[in-house]
């Protein structure tokens, strides 16, 4: 596994004062189409219980992944849902969406990852989408050696097997997966053959070469090589890949267009009250 470049998250709040951990992503360099991975990690209710209250979006799409812990989104598109351990949520903003995140009462610890992908020009103003898999659930492959992958989006290969997540809509054929590895184990899968292949450890440590690699690690790989590595613990790890839009990128808050003339009208149109309300 050739690793071409490494990236240590960095502490940060969103939200009602959320604590995370964030690569961010907005200059379009490293991880296009993606734009943003924040990772929130805490046994301390005073980390999280602010959530992140009613707020807008538009130009991208929000994928949201609990490990632990729990959620209760909703928005102005009438969902309301409780996003618990081991679900995913996935939301194509569009033109706008309006949208709140807060922690569930039971959620004594939280950890999980929220992760922007940026939409085509051609899509930006589409209608937004929501789909979670609170109800399909998410497939799960072994390999019988001590590595097992979970299909958060798109599809993946372990061994001769394809592991396919009921989640398929993600802009720039973007694909998300989370493989566990036991203490002692080795990880061997297939090169991710995508343009933008990315590693993100959440949990213990990978050995890359006889190099460790701790959690809060991002490495860009070779799309083309397999992935192979070692957990001398037990590790989790999140495995993404997608195509680059290679398309300009104006950041503003929780908007991404392509022109500050664009996100100027987006924020005149929330302004202006055109995003809806959460009822």
């Amino acid at each position: 596994m050739n690793i071409l470049h490494v990236f240590k998250a960095q502490p940060t709040q969103d939200g009602d004062g959320v604590n995370i951990q964030r690569i961010p992503g907005f200059d379009g360099r490293f991880l296009d189409p993606f734009l943003m991975i924040d990772e929130l990690k805490s046994d301390d209710r005073q980390d999280f219980i602010g959530g992140f209250p009613a707020h807008p979006h538009r130009g991208i799409e929000t994928f949201t992944y609990i490990i632990k812990g729990g959620f209760e989104h909703r928005d102005h598109m009438g969902n309301k849902k409780a996003v618990r351990s081991g679900d995913v949520q996935w939301m194509s903003t569009g033109r706008g969406v309006i949208h709140s995140e807060m922690p569930l009462a039971d959620s004594e610890g939280l950890h999980g990852f929220q992760i922007w992908i940026n939409m085509d020009s051609a899509d930006k103003m589409n209608p937004p989408l929501y789909q979670d898999s609170s109800e399909s659930g998410l497939p799960v492959e072994d390999n019988g050696h001590g590595l097992a992958l979970k299909a958060l989006a798109g599809s993946w290969q372990i061994g001769d097997k394809t592991v396919a997540s009921p989640l398929t809509r993600l802009s720039a054929s973007a694909a998300i997966a989370d493989v566990s590895v036991d203490s002692g184990s080795q990880v061997d899968l297939p090169a991710m053959q995508s343009e933008t292949a990315l590693l993100y450890i959440h949990s213990g440590s990978l050995i890359v070469q006889g190099k460790e690699y701790t959690s809060g690690t991002l490495l860009i790989v070779d799309p083309r090589e397999p992935i192979k590595a070692q957990a001398d613990e037990q590790a989790g790890f999140l495995m993404l890949k997608g195509q680059p839009l290679r398309q300009p990128i104006a950041h503003w808050g929780p908007f991404v267009m392509n022109t500050q003339e664009q996100l100027h009208q987006a924020v005149e149109d929330y302004r202006q009250g055109r995003f809806g309300t959460i009822a």
